[in-house]
């Protein structure tokens, strides 16, 4: 009999701030809704009537972290869209 010994190798994961505290929080799961609004499902080509919205994952180092001093409402980074 052949034992072959298991190798645990650690997951890294992104952490994201809270704005009301410093605490970080690791992000493991990223949990996503796509056609989710009307508007959104006939940019994408679908009949929103017939369709309804699907869910879908992202990895978490699918995170893109903004600089300290960047707010939401500015641009931090271009993230193209096909």
């Amino acid at each position: 009999m052949i034992t072959i010994p298991q190798i645990s190798i650690p997951v890294l994961s992104k952490t994201v701030q809270n704005k009301a505290c410093s605490t970080r929080f690791p992000v493991n799961r990223i949990y996503c809704i796509g056609r989710n609004y009307r508007e959104h499902a006939i940019e994408m080509g679908h009949n929103p009537d017939r369709e309804p919205p699907f869910f879908f994952q992202k990895p978490s180092d699918a995170v893109v972290h903004t600089s300290s001093g960047a707010s939401s409402s500015s641009a931090a980074a271009v993230v193209p869209y096909p």
